[in-house]
């Protein structure tokens, strides 16, 4: 049977069962936003922050936004890693950003692709970008505030993603991401 549902997550203290109130999200694709795309990627060694990445990620932890990554990790139909290459990887991912005072409240990838090698993941998959199954799956299991949620990508499946699940969406296009997301921001009132 395919594997249909592949999530990371981190920091516990705002997992959706600490009973938070809603509040919004960040959704940032990952290869082309956060870090450079190297095609594959799946190791940190080849892994480079773009200019503000990391800044980007603190600014909405610190504006009390969820922070959710989420990606489409064909690489692992098409045989050139493995599942657990990408969670190693958004591991490493998460502790880079741990080290510069902030979090990512979980990694969301799909590994599927229809022209993959590997059988288990040869298959049309509802996560899999421009479908918005990663993002309807995080809504569903985190209380975020829909109407004030964005994603940020950087190819039209990102945005049609973002756009099939109702959340708007920004395309970035290089430069400091963290100015870039900075404006985007709305502040929140702190809970009364």
């Amino acid at each position: 049977m395919p594997v249909t549902n592949s999530v990371t997550e981190s920091s516990p203290e705002s997992s959706p069962s600490a009973g938070n109130r809603p509040r919004p999200a960040v959704f940032f694709d990952r290869d082309g936003v956060l870090n450079r795309d190297v095609g594959y990627l799946h190791r940190p060694e080849e892994f480079e922050w773009l200019e503000g990445a990391k800044s980007a990620i603190r600014l909405c932890n610190d504006a009390g936004y969820f922070v959710f990554v989420v990606t489409n990790q064909a690489g692992v139909a098409r045989g050139y890693y493995d599942e657990s290459d990408v969670e190693k990887l958004h591991a490493w991912i998460d502790a880079e950003v741990a080290r510069e005072g902030a979090h990512i409240d979980a990694f969301e990838y799909c590994p599927h692709h229809i022209d993959g090698v590997r059988p288990e993941y040869r298959h049309a998959c509802r996560r899999r970008k421009p479908a918005p199954g990663m993002i309807l799956d995080l809504l569903a299991n985190w209380p975020v505030d829909k109407e004030a949620s964005f994603l940020v990508g950087n190819t039209q499946s990102d945005l049609d993603a973002a756009a099939a699940a109702g959340i708007a969406a920004h395309l970035y296009q290089g430069g400091d991401l963290a100015a870039f997301v900075k404006t985007r921001l709305k502040p929140r009132l702190a809970p009364g």
